[in-house]
């Protein structure tokens, strides 16, 4: 496929800009995919959008921003093996290098190696018409998924079903979420499809809490307080929830996660950057506590959540608030970074509509 294609950077500073950049061509193990949907995260906002923040793993390199990218095969490279054109593709956002002990358990997010090149980060993402892909890279999107559902898997479903699987749900536990931005709504509604017996939230954006409210995500949403472990403790006859999930990113989310789970409870921080202050012995040791950190998922439960969402009939899409075409991206970025909003989609196609 020959031609140039219109992508988005981010240069700092709460900027979005146009380049016009020529079509790829799929090398060896590579395919060109025609971008469907491509949604914003928060990580986006926090380390490029507003500022170049991020060092290592989160360093943007000055490419095609976009790191949740789905879309259609439209061209193969040779040497392809599984996906072929028109394959209909979920992009697991991290290309790792393959070999290190980490790519070999499937957690390219925690590739060591320099060659680690995130899409939207070190290697050109989804805010473009098309993305050139490593076919190892990619997940199969069922047709009973949209490509908006399939962005979202992308990172921030995939993200919340990692740390769902390390600490575990099911119906015998209560859970509390911690802020209820894109990550956390996710957080609740697979906590529901797994069996959640009560499922509480804690949220100071009022467009955030009506989202929850209208999707019946949360039995009830607290507003953030120096008083929200006492109200936890009163919603669960004194105990406290078994699983706990702070997607807030905050030093006082996560203290209030950790002191708001039940003894023996588990709880895991999905929410990055910020810091935490506890006090190990009455807030983890005595009471026998876990925490745990999660970090992104690994390609193989991607595919596994892909799999789940069909048998649950579950759509990350409904999630979706407010969707714009490519050239409004610089409003779509805006929107997403003032945080009125749900998750906030760059859509191409029929996913516009």
């Amino acid at each position: 496929m020959e031609g140039t294609m219109k992508g988005a950077y981010l240069p700092g500073n709460s900027t979005v800009i146009f380049k016009d950049v020529p079509i790829p061509k799929p090398g060896h193990g590579q395919v060109l995919v025609k971008m469907k949907a491509s949604t914003i995260c928060g990580s986006d906002i926090r380390a490029i959008y507003r500022e170049h923040v991020g060092k290592g793993p989160e360093g943007y390199q000055g490419v095609v921003a976009g790191h949740e990218p789905c879309g259609q095969v439209v061209e193969e490279g040779p040497g392809i093996r599984r996906f072929k054109k028109d394959s209909r593709v979920i992009v697991y956002h991290i290309s790792g290098c393959g070999v290190c002990h980490d790519c070999r358990m499937g957690y390219m997010i925690s590739c060591s190696s320099p060659l680690r090149a995130a899409y939207g980060w070190q290697r050109d993402g989804g805010m473009a018409e098309y993305v050139l892909c490593d076919e190892k890279d990619l997940v199969e999107l069922p047709d009973e998924l949209s490509y908006t559902d399939g962005a979202q898997v992308a990172c921030g479903f995939g993200t919340v079903y990692e740390a769902i699987q390390k600490i575990g749900v099911s119906g015998s536990d209560s859970v509390l979420v911690v802020g209820l931005g894109p990550v956390g709504l996710a957080t609740a509604m697979l906590c529901r499809a797994m069996g959640a017996q009560h499922i509480y939230g804690i949220e100071g954006n009022p467009f955030r809490i009506d989202l929850a409210q209208k999707l019946k995500l949360a039995d009830k949403v607290l507003t953030p307080s120096d008083s929200n472990v006492e109200e936890i403790l009163a919603l669960t006859g004194g105990k406290g929830t078994e699983r706990v999930f702070d997607s807030s990113g905050s030093d006082k989310g996560r203290a209030t996660a950790i002191r708001a789970a039940r003894q023996w409870g588990k709880i895991a921080f999905v929410g990055e950057g910020g810091t935490v202050n506890f006090n190990p012995s009455p807030d983890i040791i005595h009471p026998q506590k876990t925490i745990y950190g999660s970090w992104v998922t690994s390609i193989w439960l991607m595919e596994n959540l892909v799999e789940e969402l069909v048998r649950w009939k579950l759509h990350p899409e409904i999630l979706v608030t407010h969707r714009f075409p490519l050239d409004k991206a610089a409003d779509a970025y805006s929107l997403m970074a003032g945080g009125n909003c749900g998750k906030v989609a760059v859509c191409f196609d029929e996913e516009l509509k």
